[in-house]
């Protein structure tokens, strides 16, 4: 996989440049950072697997992100619905994921203008609920729970690996995820074959929602509030992710353990310009400039393939 080529020519190069890179803390941050956009990029695989692409992520953890903070013991109601809170956040991401999927499978709008609107009815509940003044958590146990240490790695991170298992157990084990690569290898000899592509084309939405509802449920317990901004720097992160770990825009190729090993590469990059001393007014370009670059090497072999890349 060219990506772990790129990862690891990473970690060498910082392991002279700055031997602190290596260190048991600095990797423990690096898996904690990785933990949030890792879930994300999970169920937004099977979106592009299947040649789609969803960009409603910001506005899809904005209102989890305020659904979340509500639902648990709060400054702003009584409510205090403890671990039920989670799986009712989750179901909030997967209906918005519903209402993008329903329209591009059932309505046939291209998915980039559809999530588009997704991410701004999302923003739309996200600030409703903010009402002026954003929820405290004040449910300890929530948040030690996710943020508690077991066996030396945060919940958070043991979440993301229980993330990545199911959605490798679903894109090998399910006929979701063996009919995602025949979709987004061609639609036409999908549905000549009988596979009912608006279905599934709907279920990847739904499952990518699913996946940012708990990447928000994540990331809010980690804050302690809830945030309608909180999605915002993932988008990049995630898709460059997805990309650079091989999975093809067009669909059809690439996998889970492909945007698994991209995010990391996105992550590291951040982190090892940290460490370089780069000053934070310019990582962002550099960032930008790298994953180019990165890409470039990941990618280019498969560069005949990408034809939507022009």
């Amino acid at each position: 996989m060219p990506a772990l080529l790129v990862l690891l020519a990473i970690c060498v190069v910082m392991a002279f440049v700055n031997p602190v890179f290596l260190s048991g803390g600095n990797l423990l941050a690096i898996a904690e950072q990785s933990a949030v956009p890792i879930v994300v990029a999970v169920g937004l695989t099977f979106v592009i697997l299947m040649g789609g692409i969803d960009l409603s992520l910001a506005g899809v953890m904005a209102a989890v992100s305020l659904t979340t903070a509500l639902l648990l013991r709060n400054d702003r109601n009584d409510l205090d619905l403890g671990l039920w809170a989670a799986p009712i956040a989750v179901a909030v991401g997967a209906a918005l994921g519903l209402v993008a999927g329903v329209s591009v499978a059932r309505l046939r709008v291209p998915s980039f203008i559809v999530t588009i609107g997704t991410w701004q009815i999302g923003l739309g509940i996200g600030l409703l609920l903010f009402g002026g003044k954003p929820p405290r958590i004040e449910d300890d146990g929530f948040r030690a729970l996710l943020g508690g240490s077991l066996a030396g790695l945060p919940g958070m991170v043991w979440i993301s690996l229980a993330a990545v298992i199911v959605g490798l157990l679903v894109q090998m084990r399910t006929r979701f995820g063996r009919y995602a690569y025949v979709i987004g290898g061609s639609e036409e000899i999908a549905r000549l074959s009988g596979i009912p592509v608006s279905r599934y084309r709907m279920l990847s939405f739904v499952v990518a929602g699913a996946t940012a509802g708990l990447a928000a449920v994540l990331a809010t317990a980690r804050i302690g509030v809830g945030d309608v901004g909180i999605g915002g720097d993932l988008l990049f992160t995630t898709i460059a992710g997805v990309v650079i770990g091989g999975t093809f825009l067009t669909g059809g190729r690439g996998g889970v353990l492909h945007s698994v090993v991209g995010v990391i590469v996105i992550v590291v990059i951040a982190n090892a310009m940290v460490l370089g001393g780069v000053s934070s007014y310019v990582q962002q370009a550099v960032q930008g400039a790298v994953v180019i670059v990165a890409a470039s090497i990941a990618l280019w072999r498969s560069r005949e393939r990408l034809r939507v890349i022009k």
